[in-house]
Parts: C-alpha cells; sequence; structure tokens
C-alpha cells in the first residue's frame, strides 16, 4: 500500500484550497485546472441520424410506434465564444439535459431526479459554459467526446470545457446501445458508438468555426475502444485520446473485428491507464489474452503512456467524481493512500496532457511535443502521482496507403526502393496487383505529365507479379503512350507469352509492328 505521508506530500503541492482533514471524507469535487485564454459556449442540438433505425416498428404494448424511428442523437457543442455576462451553466443545469436525452418531446423528470439526488451536493457548482453565448470568429480544431459504457454526453463537462477554453470545439453526444439507451457490451454495441463519432464528425462540417482539417476523438473508457473502431474505419480522425479506455481489456472484441488492425495504425495515441490494475486482475478479467495488445501493437504511431498511479478507472470521469454513490462503492483502505482529494488532481493533471498531445498533434505546436517527452517532475507534476513514457513512431506499416504515401515524399522513381524496404521489415506485405494497376491508369489518366509515374508503378507490378500478363499488357501500354516503342512490343510479347489468348497484346502488336515495318521500308 502507498504511504500516507507520501499522499499529504503530493496533496500539498497541487491542491491550490486546502482541505481541512475533517472535511476530506466530504470533499467536493472542483475542477482547478486554468481556463485557456477563450470562453466558453455550450450549444445542445438535438437531432436524429436518419441513416439508421432505433425504435422498433411497435411500441411497449405492441401498437405501431407513433414518434420518430430515427437514432436520437442529442449533441452537445462547447467552442469558444465572445464574453457573456450571462449566467454559466452549473453542474445542476447538466444534469438537466439527461431529461430528453432521447425523447426530446418527452422530458424523463425521473431520471434527471435520481441523477440529482446522487450528485445533490454538487448541483449548484458554476463552471464556465454559458448556454447559447455567440461564438467567437475563427476556425479550430475538433474534438469528439466519446463517453463511457451507456454515460451520457454530460459525462466530463469540465475537460471538456477545458479544451474549448482552449481553442477546439468539442462535441459529443450519450453513449448508446445500437437499437436501446444502454450500451452492449460486443461488437454491434461498439460499431454503434463508432458511428455515433462518424455522424458528430460529419456534424462538425456544419459549424461555422470548425477546422475540419484536424481532428481528434476522445473515449473514457468504453469510448476507448469506441473511438479506436472509428479511426481505423474513418480517415478524417487524425489522434486518438483514451482515458483508461476498453481497447487496452477488450482485446478480443478487437481481434474479432477483423477490420482493426492497431498494428497498421499511424496516428498518434495518448493512453490514460489506471493506478489500480494488476496483472492479477489482468489475469482474471482480461479475455481473449491471445489476441494482440493494442499499446504494444501501436508501433507506426507515436504513442504516449500516461499512468495515472493516483486514479481508479472512475476517476477520469468528472460526473463520476461529483457523485456521492460512486464514491460508496470503495472500502476505506482502498482510498487511504490516494483519497477522493486526489481524484480532482488527476482529472486536472489528465487534462493538462490531453491539451498538450492535442497543441502537439492538431495544432502542430512543437513545444507542446516536447512537453509529452519530459518527465512529469519536469513538468510540474506531484511526485510518485503519475509516471509517463513517450514512443516515436517507427517504419512504415503494411498498407497500400503507407505505400502510397512514401512515394509521395520520395518519389515514384523510388517505387521499387521503398517496395523492398517495406516487404523486408513485413514479408507478407504485397500490394494487390490490381490496385497497383487500378493507381497507374488513373495517373495515365491526368496526361502526359504523369506517364513516368504510372511507369514505375507497372514496372514494380510486373516485379511483384512476374507470372501476370495482364501486367506486363499495362506496362506495355505505358511505354506505348510514351512513345517507346521497342519497349512497349517487348512486354506485349511477355505478355503473350504469359496468356496467348490475350487478344488486346495480339492487336497492339499487330499495329506496333506493322507500323514499324511500314516505317523502316
Amino acid at each position: 500500500m502507498r504511504s500516507k505521508a507520501l499522499a499529504a506530500t503530493c496533496l500539498s503541492l497541487v491542491l491550490l484550497v486546502s482541505i481541512p482533514a475533517s472535511a476530506q471524507k466530504v470533499a467536493i469535487f472542483q475542477f482547478k485546472a486554468a481556463p485557456g485564454p477563450h470562453p466558453v459556449g455550450l450549444k445542445v442540438v438535438n437531432q436524429y441520424d436518419y441513416s439508421r433505425l432505433y425504435r422498433p416498428t411497435t411500441d411497449e404494448l405492441g401498437k405501431p410506434y407513433a414518434g420518430e424511428r430515427a437514432r436520437p442523437i442529442q449533441t452537445l457543442i462547447w467552442y469558444p465564444s465572445k464574453k457573456s455576462e450571462a449566467k454559466p451553466m452549473t453542474a445542476g443545469d447538466y444534469v438537466d439535459l439527461l431529461a430528453t436525452e432521447i425523447s426530446f418531446d418527452k422530458p424523463d423528470a425521473e431520471l434527471v431526479k435520481r441523477a440529482r439526488t446522487d450528485m445533490s451536493p454538487s448541483l449548484a457548482s458554476q463552471l464556465w459554459a454559458v448556454r447559447d453565448a455567440p461564438p467567437e470568429a475563427g476556425h479550430f480544431p475538433v474534438v469528439i467526446y466519446a463517453p463511457s459504457f451507456s454515460a451520457p454526453a454530460t459525462e466530463n463537462p469540465d475537460l471538456c470545457e477545458y479544451l474549448a477554453s482552449h481553442g477546439y470545439v468539442v462535441i459529443a453526444s450519450a453513449d448508446m446501445g445500437a437499437t436501446t439507451r444502454n450500451m452492449t457490451s460486443d461488437l454491434p454495441g461498439i460499431t454503434a458508438q463508432a458511428r455515433d463519432i462518424s455522424f458528430l464528425i460529419g456534424y462538425a462540417q456544419t459549424l461555422p468555426d470548425t477546422d475540419m482539417s484536424e481532428i481528434a476523438v476522445a473515449g473514457f473508457s468504453w469510448g476507448g475502444i469506441s473511438n479506436l473502431f472509428a479511426a481505423a474505419r474513418d480517415s478524417r480522425i487524425d489522434a486518438l485520446v483514451a482515458f483508461d479506455g476498453s481497447m487496452r481489456y477488450y482485446p478480443g472484441l478487437i481481434k474479432r473485428a477483423g477490420d482493426i488492425h492497431p498494428e497498421q495504425m499511424t496516428i498518434p495515441l495518448i493512453f490514460f491507464t489506471q493506478g489500480e490494475f494488476t496483472i492479477e486482475d489482468q489475469e482474471r478479467y482480461l479475455k481473449d489474452m491471445d489476441a494482440p495488445n493494442v499499446l504494444n501493437s501501436w508501433t507506426h504511431g507515436d504513442l504516449t503512456t500516461v499512468h495515472m498511479l493516483g486514479m481508479v478507472h472512475g476517476e477520469f470521469s468528472a460526473t463520476y467524481q461529483r457523485n456521492d454513490s460512486f464514491w460508496k462503492r470503495f472500502p476505506e483502505d482502498q482510498k487511504a493512500d490516494y483519497g477522493r482529494e486526489y481524484g480532482a488532481v488527476g482529472l486536472e493533471w489528465a487534462a493538462q496532457y490531453t491539451l498538450h498531445f492535442l497543441d502537439a498533434y492538431l495544432k502542430h505546436n512543437s513545444n507542446a511535443l516536447e512537453f509529452l517527452k519530459k518527465t512529469p517532475a519536469e513538468n510540474g507534476a506531484p511526485q510518485h502521482f503519475m509516471s509517463v513514457t513517450y514512443r516515436a513512431a517507427k517504419g512504415l506499416p503494411p498498407t497500400l496507403d503507407a505505400f502510397r504515401a512514401e512515394l509521395g515524399r520520395q518519389g515514384f522513381d523510388h517505387a521499387a526502393d521503398v517496395y523492398a524496404a517495406m516487404h523486408k521489415e513485413n514479408p507478407d506485405f504485397k500490394p494487390d496487383g490490381e490496385a497497383i494497376d487500378s493507381w497507374a491508369r488513373q495517373l495515365m489518366a491526368r496526361g502526359d505529365n504523369h506517364l513516368a509515374e504510372a511507369t514505375y508503378l507497372l514496372k514494380l507490378n510486373v516485379q511483384i507479379y512476374p507470372d501476370s500478363s495482364d501486367a506486363y499488357d499495362s506496362l506495355a501500354e505505358a511505354y506505348m503512350k510514351s512513345g517507346q516503342k521497342q519497349l512497349a512490343i517487348d512486354n506485349y510479347k511477355k505478355s503473350l507469352e504469359k496468356n496467348p489468348n490475350n487478344a488486346n497484346a495480339k492487336q497492339k502488336l499487330k499495329e506496333l509492328e506493322g507500323g514499324a515495318a511500314t516505317k523502316d521500308q
């Protein structure tokens, strides 16, 4: 068990307001991270994803469902705003939004009543955002916040406000199952939230203050596996943040999905871990241990791992920290070293590291990247409270997209060398021949200025697929278009050697050789 004296030392270093010993057990959560230069506005948009059905054809009584059956997505948008004298949101105001979470026209008063009871000591706490404040002029990077298992969009308002105050548009919706308000711990559930993330990115495109070239997704717990699925399927996502994300705990679901390959991901990831999870816990709770570990597999994208030694899983949520029922789950000895007051401290440091990560990769701030590479002590964090490891990306993932990008950097005349290097690192890497052929034809369609690039690709294609008649046929066509008649003839002949029935090669040879004979005469 960690030392109580150490805990007291940490507290004196980081708490801005001292907490009397007699009050520590009932301390109300306060988020003390310094706000950024922007005031914060909040908009709540009740909308539907009409591409998906959510309600069944009949209601609970077996009667035809009379309302909207599309997927309801109550959307919260925090954004940099102009200064407003209006009253900011309170914790209670955020709780009240639960009433219309999925039934926009039929508020659920009972749900709000229960939530208010659990958070009664904190309801009056003021936050920063002002509802419907006029937006600040400009365009800001986008962060989608993906909540934990069945959690509301209001799960982490302090974090979302904090990021908005530092120049981000932050968008969130509730974590729901495919056809129920409660999430399901399976692939359909993850896919539903991943599609919600992509829906919110599409919605962000309609906002006047978003920079759609810079997009990150921050997910807590279950949201920290759904954001992985979203990023694997949606190339608009440029970076991932995971607060003790379930990608760490459910490798079997990732493996069974079939199309999620952490070893091929090239975007940066910052992952926050809880301090209480042990090897013994891993053996008891993790399933499908033969599946690959996401963090170990994340070699082609920068990885920052932040070990929050003083936090348990639920403390990554400000709403949980404000909820008395959450704290009643813990026996006293479990909180002896890092008590309730340290949850706020941990969340503040998690927010700071998240901000620097986003600044580094969405705003391309070199100082922010250096912050991630430093030790926590060098950044002013309390000793023994957290540790950080930074691992830079290396090599290229075995994908056609990575190959294309590398040719864009090095030049198409290096196609054979780039392929050789990638194949040496990943012997299974072998781009599809038809895909290369299609790529080359797209280049040829751009005009004569791109014939050289197409030719380099097609030369590589015959190198990879030396028995392909079609590969030689396409290379011959490129040579013919560029006026290299003899090389075109040679390759059409090779195409016929591989497939004597290639009618196109026969016809082209007849034209080329006939033309050559006429010219010689």
